[in-house]
């Protein structure tokens, strides 16, 4: 699911919200990224998780262990940390990096997007949860059912009211 917001503090607003539900076992995500566009049109991408860090953290952990079977575990904390940086450098888990970078490119300058992979979540309870960001968003792609996505727009997009059917077309009123 991408949805769009008007400014940066929006969408990490609700990217922060998605991870608190998260926390509360409403939602179970795999990916939840903050796509930003800055007023110079420079695209960014906020991952939820520092993969290059968390690769580092896991070869310094498992670099040790295999250190020991060549009897120099310190060189095989710094050979796994490295090792461990270089993958997570190099792996993409999640959303797609350059599909989110060609949703920055389609934003407003100043604007952002908010990408979540979702595997499972109660949908009446997030969307209960995430009343602040009501009439804030602009759905931009999804994967759900064509009836959840309804749903979902209904519930983020601001549709302003037709009073009359001239306003459909442009005017034309008196």
């Amino acid at each position: 699911i991408i949805v769009a917001f008007p400014d940066e503090a929006t969408a990490f607003a609700a990217g922060e919200a998605l991870v608190l539900l998260q926390k509360k076992y409403l939602i179970e995500m795999e990916d939840v990224v903050v796509v930003t566009r800055a007023h110079d049109g420079k695209v960014k991408l906020n991952q939820s998780v520092n993969l290059v860090t968390g690769g580092a953290i896991g070869g310094g952990l498992w670099g040790p262990l295999i250190g020991l079977l060549f009897l120099n575990p310190i060189a095989g904390a710094a050979v796994g940390a490295g090792a461990g940086a270089i993958a997570g450098k190099f792996s993409d888990m999640g959303i797609d990096d350059d599909f989110l970078r060609d949703v920055g490119h389609s934003l407003d300058k100043g604007g952002a997007a908010v990408g979540v992979l979702v595997r499972k979540m109660t949908p009446d309870k997030v969307l209960e949860d995430l009343e602040p960001f009501r009439e804030k968003g602009r759905v931009i792609h999804t994967s759900l059912s064509h009836e959840a996505e309804a749903n979902l727009r209904k519930f983020l997009e601001r549709v302003p009211p037709l009073h009359f059917p001239a306003d459909q077309l442009g005017g034309g009123r008196e």
